[in-house]
């Protein structure tokens, strides 16, 4: 068992400045390595450890917006978000994300959460994604040939597949839903009659199909029922007392002498006590503190932009400027849909009280199955749009497809996801089932930046997403929003279009909402929009696009000519002793939800190290 410290020792061997998803891939297999080093991970947040809010994955809805995992970091007022502040949370916590994987998904309050491991759905990247880190960006060993066996050796697949990306003996365990999937059968059934242009698959997550309908898996082990974390599958097994974890401590800045990273600096997360406490390390300090954590570490040890520094009043140790710049991130919208009773949904263990849904828990609690084993996301596609759709967008787009998606086909466009719940709040009633169709645009053409404003490490940040800064995300959004909709009114489950779940069409429009009603035909026209519906239609996505928790990019894996302030071994540039493992090193966006990635960043990263100290 771990060692659980409420205060750290003076020296280590090495030092993890953040216990998230990488931290403890890295952390697991190093101990594994050689168990005679002495490793802290220092967590921001509180430990996890069999706790069911973490360990159930049905419950992941019902976290919220609970300020005792989550850390949640406002924007700026945004003149293409109409003035609106979007706010990112992160999760805090051992096994950050990958244990936390909540989202508050209220469409009517600016507080608008979805998750960073998007509801524990297993996601990889497309092929072209890793092998751009490696060609484009100059990253040797990034490409998805050398990536791959790290993915493999992560991961139990634990369903057969007809491929060989996959891993079959690793720490965590991926699944697809056993039982209870209806609905997401009757959304393949559906998008197989409509959806003449595409096919299916069984393996939509073999980092090479592409435009293929399929069942989605799950980060949940089949057979317990349970999340598949980082926290309790790379570390919390461990019996080694020399891997150590502090919870509840926030690092503020890394000790610098010579030019060689010695220690860091730490303090209470939970007080306000302003004591800061040090600890040192002998061999290696390790930023894993994520997209906002990791860079805002370095401008507060004086590693970054002038500018911002001076405006902090900091010493500027080393001048990289790309520190806190090209954030990006996926964005996450969805409508709602009444349903006919013969389908499964989520909605009791999402929205109603303990006691409404007790039979669930009690159920996973004696068999680890049931509803509460489920992550109500079982289907989807990786899509992308047909040369006819592509000619009707504008300009922008037009230019953008050329430039990044039209010489890699195993990119796609938009991610749909199919949902067996009422998204963005309670539904009417628990008499009346609810499904939902999301869309999540892969890559988005915009990036933003994140930099601290004071010393201070609980001030705020200066915070800027950049969500819907370019024009070509915009009509991506709409063409989402109408294949969307084609295909939730089509499924046999249908019973009508929620209002609060779409656009305000006039009731003398041809796109006008339909609440109840009988599925429409396969073979039914699809619904014509007028130039004012389409205005409706980016308002909506407007007002509702959110983040997708996938925040990274901030500390950029590439040549620091280019603002990169990593090199391709993870060494922050112009200080020796320091890495950056997390998913701010990403120099490009990958089409799939951050966990995957981190889990690749998390190994790698654990072989890098191991070179560097001739383990």
């Amino acid at each position: 068992m771990v060692t659980h410290l409420t205060s750290a020792e003076s020296e280590y061997d090495i030092i993890f400045a953040g216990g998230g998803a990488t931290a403890c891939v890295t952390a697991g297999r190093l101990i594994d390595t050689d168990p005679s080093l002495k490793i802290l991970l220092i967590e921001y947040g509180i430990h996890t450890l069999n706790v069911p809010r973490h360990v159930q994955p049905a419950r992941y809805m019902r976290i919220q917006a609970d300020p005792e995992i989550l850390h949640f970091h406002e924007g700026v007022p945004s003149p293409a978000l109409g003035g609106r502040a979007p706010v990112v949370p992160t999760g805090k916590g051992v096994g950050g994300g990958s244990a936390v994987n909540c989202k508050l998904l209220n469409q009517r309050i600016t507080l608008q959460v979805t998750n960073e491991k998007t509801v524990m759905a297993y996601t990889r990247g497309a092929a072209s994604d890793y092998d751009d880190w490696e060609k484009v960006y100059g990253n040797k060993g990034w490409s998805t040939e050398s990536l791959m066996p790290l993915l493999q050796k992560a991961e139990t697949y634990q369903d057969p597949a007809n491929n060989s990306t996959h891993g079959y003996d690793g720490p965590i365990k991926i699944s697809f839903a056993p039982d209870m999937v209806t609905a997401a059968e009757d959304f393949l059934s559906t998008a197989k009659a409509y959806d003449k242009e595409r096919e299916s698959t069984d393996d939509i997550n073999d980092f090479y199909n592409c435009n293929r309908y399929g069942r989605w898996a799950r980060y949940i082990d089949k057979e317990t029922g349970t999340r598949s974390d980082t926290a309790h599958h790379y570390v919390y097994n461990k019996t080694n007392p020399n891997l150590s974890i502090l919870t509840e401590s926030q690092v503020v800045r890394v000790i610098i002498e010579n030019g060689r990273a010695v220690g860091v600096e730490y303090q209470s997360s939970t007080s306000n006590d302003p004591v800061l406490k040090t600890v040192r390390a002998r061999k290696q300090i390790i930023l894993s503190a994520g997209a906002f954590g990791t860079p805002a570490i370095l401008e507060r040890s004086g590693i970054g932009s002038s500018e911002v520094l001076e405006r902090c009043d900091i010493q500027q140790v080393v001048d990289l400027p790309g520190v806190g710049e090209h954030y990006m991130d996926h964005n996450f919208i969805f409508m709602n849909f009444a349903a006919k009773s013969d389908i499964e949904t989520l909605d009791e263990i999402f929205w109603g009280t303990e006691e409404e849904f007790a039979h669930h828990t009690q159920a996973w609690e004696q068999t680890g199955q049931g509803l509460m084993s489920h992550n109500c996301l079982d289907a989807g596609i990786k899509i992308r749009p047909t040369d006819e759709d592509i000619s009707k967008m504008s300009p922008a787009f037009q230019k953008r497809w050329n430039e990044f998606f039209a010489n890699a086909p195993d990119k796609p466009l938009v991610l749909f996801y199919f949902f067996a719940a009422h998204l963005g709040g309670s539904p009417p009633s628990f008499d009346q089932k609810h499904y939902a169709v999301g869309y999540l645009p892969a890559y988005p053409a915009t990036s933003g930046y994140v930099h601290i404003t004071s010393k201070d490490p609980k001030s705020k940040a200066d915070f800027h997403p950049g969500y819907l800064d370019h024009p070509a995300d915009a009509d991506v959004l709409r063409w989402s929003y109408k294949r969307c909709r084609e295909l939730g009114r089509r499924m046999k489950s249908f019973k009508g279009e929620s209002p609060p779940g779409h656009p305000a069409f006039p009731s003398n429009s041809a796109a006008a909402l339909v609440e109840a009603a009988e599925p429409f035909s396969i073979d039914a026209g699809d619904v014509v929009y007028s130039a004012e519906d389409d205005a409706l239609i980016d308002q909506f996505n407007n007002e509702r696009i959110r983040t997708s928790w996938h925040s990274c990019g901030t500390c950029a894996m590439k040549a620091r000519k280019d603002g990169g302030v990593v090199d391709e071994r993870l060494n922050v540039y112009g200080v020796e002793g320091l890495k950056i493992a997390d998913c701010s090193i990403f120099p490009e966006n990958v089409g799939a939800n951050t966990y995957n990635s981190a889990l690749a960043i998390g190994e790698k990263a654990a072989v890098l190290i191991a070179e560097d100290l001739s383990l």
